[in-house]
């Protein structure tokens, strides 16, 4: 049964799409009641447009984004689903059915429009990558697996490159970001900055981490995971640099936690920020039960540390997690154009002043990072947590 639910999506139509901005929405958000004929025969376009934009594509989106494109579809062109539930052992109908039910009653404009929206974010990435792969500028550096590094403009680029797994961090993975963080710290450059892949930042930690470890291995599972952990933060609290996090799309756990110790925060409308430690049966990290207070207040930290409440990109900049938000569709020309120029700035001077800021609580955040990992490793070998990290996998094994 598992086998069948893993290969499912191998079976999934490949539906065209469409390519509109999410900016969009947000700037005229009323834009949809008062749609003229001409502005419906314009998106019915782009629609047919996005379709055979689908078809260039050389890259597959991953097994969510094809189920959600499958339902925008249906819903764009026939409506809120009207076909019968199928049997639970038919994994491919059935997935494909929920994700077109779950639309309710959306319209068939908007759901055009999020149709579109959503083949934005993928012939974008595509084609920044394919641009930044002929750029003779970038110096790609060689020895990772699961993130790219490159170095360009006096820019180092640390890129989380698990697509397929929503650039979930693995063991391999986490190892990967410290020992590119230690050589940035040392080159030339004059600022780094981590960003995500494809459509998410970062899903966060990889649970299957947690996954084929024998009863009698759960301790040193846990013993060491605190240590790299522990390892892990501690870099990014000792980095010598700025340190900027590009935010292209949601992003979870680890990776929120951390943005309370970078630089400057600049994210996506389409962001998201969660962070479900109760949920899981965990608790923060990333010293983000000291910092998160510090940024947000008290009340508004304990809403997502404590009850898994998630933030919108507005939500986090108003809450100051983000320093600004910038439309889908100019996100990367935008933040790029200004990182070029924050790294034309003098660079001694940027690490002394960064330097400077950070020793002001760099031993207190030392001993907060120490203090969350040791309550991790306490939280990962409780009954609680392991019943929460199966349910988990049950659940997602039934979609």
């Amino acid at each position: 049964m598992a086998a069948s639910a893993v290969t499912f999506v191998r079976k999934l139509c490949w539906q065209p799409f469409c390519q509109v901005r999410r900016a969009q929405a947000v700037c005229i958000p009323a834009i949809h009641l008062h749609m003229t004929a001409a502005t419906m025969q314009v998106s019915q376009k782009d629609f047919e447009k996005a379709q055979e934009q689908l078809k260039l594509l050389k890259k597959d989106p991953g097994n969510e984004t094809k189920l959600k494109l499958y339902a925008l579809f249906k819903q764009a062109t026939e409506g809120p689903c009207n076909s019968p539930k199928p049997g639970m052992l038919d994994f491919v109908k059935k997935a494909k059915w929920d994700a077109w039910n779950s639309l309710g009653n959306l319209s068939q404009d908007d759901a055009r429009e999020k149709y579109t929206e959503l083949v934005s974010g993928l012939v974008s990435a595509e084609s920044a990558g394919q641009h930044k792969d002929a750029s003779p500028e970038e110096n790609r550096l060689g020895g990772y697996e699961t993130i790219i590094v490159t170095t360009k403009n006096n820019i180092t680029k640390i890129m989380f490159n698990r697509p397929e797994k929503k650039n979930a961090i693995n063991h391999k993975m986490y190892r990967e970001i410290i020992k590119a963080l230690e050589e940035a710290g040392k080159d030339d450059s004059a600022i780094a900055v981590i960003t995500g892949n494809g459509d998410y930042y970062s899903s966060g930690n990889d649970l299957s981490n947690f996954t084929g470890v024998k009863p009698a291995e759960m301790k040193k599972m846990a013993e060491d995971g605190a240590v790299l952990l522990k390892e892990f933060v501690s870099h990014f609290i000792d980095f010598p640099k700025p340190l900027v996090a590009v935010v292209n799309g949601p992003a979870v756990g680890i990776c929120v936690t951390l943005l309370g110790l970078c630089d400057i925060v600049y994210a996506s409308d389409r962001a998201t920020f969660h962070c479900p430690f109760s949920q899981l049966g965990q608790s923060p990290e990333g010293c983000s039960s000291y910092l998160f207070p510090k940024i947000m207040g008290l009340a508004k930290a304990n809403e997502v540390l404590l009850f898994n409440k998630k933030l919108t990109a507005a939500d986090a900049c108003v809450q100051g997690l983000v320093t600004e938000v910038f439309p889908d569709r100019t996100f990367q020309k935008e933040v790029w154009a200004r990182l070029e120029a924050y790294a034309s700035l003098p660079k001694n001077s940027l690490a002394v002043s960064k330097q400077l800021i950070r020793s002001i609580e760099k031993e207190k955040l030392h001993a907060v990072s120490s203090k969350e990992c040791e309550v991790l490793k306490e939280r990962w070998l409780s009954d609680e947590c392991i019943n929460a990290i199966v349910t988990f996998f049950q659940k997602k094994s039934k979609l």
